[in-house]
């Protein structure tokens, strides 16, 4: 594994970390417990150190199996969490649900408890539009927290650029996470330049498209109705991506898949720290990290996929 800087926070991250949505349960269609919990120590022992959840994957469930699957190595961890999805409405022309620095505090607190430890590496605002009077109240239980040693970092989950900068306009950011792959490339125009320029730290969440970019699904491919991605098939963009990733398989080699191509592109970008793709399993955790032996993308390579 090869790991980098997380931005200014003096944290060292594995370049694949391990996003844990899915192992939640309830959105991903089937899961077992179990599976999960092996998979998060498969990529502890290929030398993945960078842990990604929130407390409303699955209602708490996801923090409880990663607390389970870090149990003895926590000291190894780099870990985040997020909050301020929970009890929310969605709507940002709603009345603020976490209006209230203390409403956030106790919402970490809980995911403290959850994952069975005393402090929290990075620690993300999950709302991900700007609503003046949550976002405030973000920055404050973040210098609260901060004071007290139970985080080393702060964050907010978001591709908006403008919300980025109202979180970040007296510098209180450290790390920003957004969703950023071959079939999303906005960030390169906006969020990426933004974070080097101010030395944030860059959590790439969707590396893999929810799995588009494992070339596992094609035009009859359907979706339990318990899996989030049920509507896929019925959406003209899921075509197009399938359309894109059709042309995506000429990089494909007998030594490099597509997944592997995947990720080599949000990592080539040298503002990105750490991408953290979801998996359910050991075996798309080996897939995940066995980027690192695989060829390099080529100059033209990566030319190619700017086009696309």
């Amino acid at each position: 594994m090869e790991y980098r800087l997380l931005g200014n926070t003096g944290l060292i991250v594995s370049e694949i970390g391990f996003g844990s949505w899915a192992i939640g349960g309830d959105e991903w269609g089937a899961v077992k417990d179990n599976e999960s919990i092996d998979a998060i120590e498969k990529a502890i022992d290929l030398g993945v150190n960078f842990i990604d959840t929130a407390d409303v994957y699955g209602l708490g469930h996801s923090e409880t199996l990663v607390a389970k699957a870090i149990n003895n190595r926590r000291q190894d961890i780099i870990l985040s969490t997020k909050g301020g999805l929970i009890g929310h409405h969605y709507d940002p022309n709603q009345p603020a649900v976490y209006g209230d620095p203390q409403k956030i505090i106790d919402a970490f607190e809980a995911s403290l408890l959850r994952l069975k430890t005393d402090y929290i590496d990075v620690y993300f605002c999950h709302i991900w539009w700007d609503k003046p009077e949550e976002t405030a109240a973000f920055l404050q239980a973040f210098q609260t927290l901060k004071k007290s040693g139970k985080v080393r970092a702060v964050g907010v989950s978001t591709n908006d650029l403008d919300y980025i900068k109202h979180f970040n306009q007296n510098n209180d950011l450290d790390v920003v996470q957004f969703d950023y792959s071959i079939l999303n490339k906005e960030p390169e125009k906006d969020i990426l330049p933004y974070i080097e320029k101010h030395n944030l730290g860059a959590v790439i969440r969707g590396p893999l498209k929810m799995g588009i970019l494992t070339g596992k699904f094609n035009y009859e491919t359907q979706f339990p109705d318990d899996d989030l991605r049920k509507d896929w098939p019925k959406e003209k963009w899921f075509k197009d991506s399938l359309n894109k990733v059709e042309k995506l398989r000429s990089l494909v080699r007998s030594n490099r898949s597509l997944a592997q191509v995947a990720l080599r592109y949000v990592l080539s970008h040298p503002a990105v720290s750490v991408a953290i793709p979801g998996a359910k399993n050991s075996t798309q955790v080996e897939e995940n990290s066995s980027h690192l032996t695989r060829p390099l993308l080529l100059d033209n390579e990566i030319e190619f996929i700017k086009k696309l």
